[in-house]
């Protein structure tokens, strides 16, 4: 090997050895080591090995548009267990993923775990500390009351997370997975394996990894796009350094991400004029968006999850806030304007881009001020549903960072529609109700994501806003405090929800403005602190 770890990708897949545990970093298209992960299941196609992996996935590795990522593995004798923090997921247009036939069929053991707490997992593997003991996850799908972060009848016959009492108080531990392997990705590769990330959209979790593996005798596999000369690259760019790489593959042709080849905007090589930030259009969902913009104040630092909300970043844009707010996504950007796309997980004219690990130990702790996430499904608790779905699981993507950010947020605003499927119509300051859809607020939730009884016992402040209504979490259970100008509260409301609703004795209708394609002269609140 000389002085080089450099490698070809087949002798890479070579060291893999039957029964390894191999973590792997990836935000599904974002930062994806796809050629690595295509020639293992080459290896396999062509010599039957190597069998029985584990694989651990803090964030889902690859998509349905263009990156195959995990499904390059997903092989009857490849795998054998899948711990992941999310999975590929997409519409129901697009074939069902191979990992997920696996999954439904019960061919392997797969469990979805929160991103975060995976991540602190590696810590701990690293550190050679015993496990993660949290709160993340108490009374929701996670916790071993519930179905103890099993997505089949196969991993739930092999539980993997405990609820113990510690020091008086409730408390769930996970138990550590020692990797053998890591495969993270970078852009470029010095001879001697430092890795820098310049091309990268996000650093995600890979120096947390690597370890992880290294400090347990493993091995670290690096796949990046170019080689330079040793000793080539600044000191300060060197994000994972050589002595945590064993060895480097090349994939020349590798992605920004998907369908992306590079876009330095990405990467936080060039800053964009505002003007190069499209707004949304003019639909449901961006009313619904402009309302979930009101619950913001001056100064606030936001965090932000995929879906309607993802919008709210434009829109405050629009209506002519530009620094007002700083948006932190769990891939690690802080500030600027999250993207929408292939590219969503990372942001334009970011202010600074964390590692995935530190950004969810300051979610985990709730240092942020309001959190923006979506609904499929919520429930007479408050429960709320946006991991599985049992008809189409594919469908959704897990729980991802969702159980680590709502555990201690200090707000939440749930967004989504009231029903699903519903043709609607907006203008001209009002709601009209087409065609209705099928309900989603129902008795109980498919999937436990959130919980709204430890909502309510942490005290948070809890929103789910919809086109027609504004529902918050109370003692009493969910209450209908506005509704949308053109709506019947009977008909369109209390009518098309499976469960009883409370309604506000002062109940609003909500602006009108929001409802009228032009700017609706958003305010935001005053700064909450300093």
């Amino acid at each position: 090997m000389g002085s080089s770890k450099v490698i070809s990708l087949e002798k890479a897949a070579s060291l893999i050895n039957d029964g390894d545990t191999v973590t792997v970093s990836s935000s599904s298209g974002l930062g994806c080591p796809d050629a690595m992960l295509a020639a293992i299941g080459a290896r396999f196609n062509k010599e039957n090995h190597p069998r029985r992996l584990t694989l651990l996935h803090p964030i889902a590795a690859g998509d349905m548009y263009g990156i195959k990522g995990i499904d390059h593995v997903a092989k009857k004798g490849l795998v054998d267990c899948v711990i992941a923090g999310s999975f590929p997921s997409g519409p129901s247009s697009l074939p069902m993923p191979d990992i997920w036939h696996m999954i439904v069929d019960n061919d392997i053991r797969a469990y979805n775990l929160p991103s975060g707490v995976l991540f602190d997992m590696h810590r701990e593997v690293a550190a050679k500390r015993p496990g993660v003991l949290t709160k993340v996850g108490l009374d929701t799908f996670v916790d071993p009351s519930r179905q103890g972060g099993a997505m089949n009848a196969l991993a739930t016959e092999h539980p993997i997370v405990e609820k113990v009492s510690f020091a008086g108080e409730e408390w769930l531990y996970y138990r550590n997975f020692v990797p053998q392997v890591a495969i993270v990705r970078a852009t470029t590769a010095d001879e001697r394996g430092n890795l820098s990330f310049e091309h990268e959209g996000a650093l995600l979790g890979g120096r947390d990894q690597a370890l992880a593996v290294r400090n347990n005798g493993g091995i670290v596999i690096a796949q990046v796009k170019r080689v330079v000369k040793a000793g080539s690259l600044h000191t300060q760019s060197v994000h994972i350094p050589c002595n945590l790489v064993d060895y480097v593959v090349v994939d020349p042709e590798q992605k920004q991400t998907t369908q992306i080849d590079y876009d330095p905007e990405i990467s936080g090589e060039v800053k964009l004029p505002d003007s190069a930030f499209a707004f949304a259009d003019w639909n449901a969902d961006k009313v619904i968006a402009r309302r979930a913009a009101m619950e913001l104040a001056q100064n606030d630092a936001v965090n932000l999850g995929f879906g309607i909300s993802a919008n709210v970043p434009r829109i405050v844009l629009e209506e002519g806030y530009r620094d007002d707010v700083t948006w932190v996504i769990e891939q690690g950007a802080v500030g600027g304007i999250p993207l929408l796309g292939f590219a969503f997980g990372c942001s334009g004219n970011a202010d600074a881009i964390m590692p995935s690990p530190s950004q969810f130990v300051y979610f985990q702790g709730g240092g942020f001020d309001v959190s923006l996430l979506s609904f499929l499904q919520v429930d007479r608790a408050g429960n709320v549903n946006v991991s599985k779905l049992p008809s189409k699981p594919y469908l959704t993507a897990g729980c991802g960072g969702f159980i680590d950010i709502t555990t201690h947020a200090k707000r939440i605003v749930f967004s989504g529609f009231f029903t699903a499927g519903a043709k609607l119509e907006v203008g001209d300051g009002r709601l009209t109700i087409v065609k209705e859809g099928k309900k989603k607020f129902i008795a109980d939730v498919d999937h436990v994501t959130f919980s709204g009884r430890m909502g309510r016992e942490r005290g948070q402040e809890v929103l789910y806003i919809t086109e027609r209504c504004v529902l918050r979490l109370s003692d009493a259970g969910l209450e209908v405090t506005e509704i949308a100008p053109g709506i019947d509260l009977r008909r369109d409301v209390l009518d098309q929800s499976d469960i009883e609703l409370r309604v506000s004795p002062s109940l609003k209708v909500m602006d009108a403005a929001i409802f009228t394609d032009a700017p609706f002269a958003l305010k935001l609140k005053e700064a909450r602190h300093g």
